[in-house]
């Protein structure tokens, strides 16, 4: 088992690396160019450094993960290779992407599209609080804790 993690803008790092270490697991951060002064205090962790080219980091995740892995992620359509490829995926707020959540996560990131495409605005995401960070990290220790008992 590994946790990858689309690095660029993930506000868990921290998060990640603790539980892992805890629990003696493997982690990459896959990461572009433009990332890199944000990634360098982690010497434990397996770093990948990709061109900081469209959807690179991406790749990258979808040719280094392994079934029973758990991705790090916030894009909903990584998320949805992922899943495919057997593999677990979790949001940087600790919300663990499934078969049933993902066509609903991908439809409405279209209809967001659609709004702004058409000059509509959207709301932000609200600034990010400990809390938010407290159950990421609950939400990956329990699906860590679920997979280890399912293997």
């Amino acid at each position: 088992m590994l946790i990858i993690v689309d690095a660029d803008a993930c506000p868990v790092k921290a998060e990640i690396r603790r539980v892992a270490a805890e629990l003696g697991i493997g982690v990459c951060f896959i990461f572009s160019t433009s990332h890199f002064g944000s990634i360098s205090d982690y010497p434990e962790v397996e770093k990948v450094m990709v061109d900081n080219e469209s959807q690179a980091a991406d790749m990258a995740i979808i040719n280094k993960v392994a079934p029973n892995d758990i991705v790090v992620t916030n894009d909903f359509g990584l998320a949805s290779l992922i899943l495919g490829k057997k593999a677990f995926a979790i949001s940087f707020n600790g919300n663990i992407y499934n078969e049933e959540s993902i066509d609903k996560l991908l439809f409405e990131r279209y209809l967001s599209a659609e709004i702004r495409r058409n000059g509509g605005r959207l709301k932000g995401p609200a600034k990010r609080s400990k809390e938010d960070n407290d159950k990421f990290e609950a939400s990956l220790r329990s699906l860590i804790f679920k997979k280890l008992k399912d293997i």
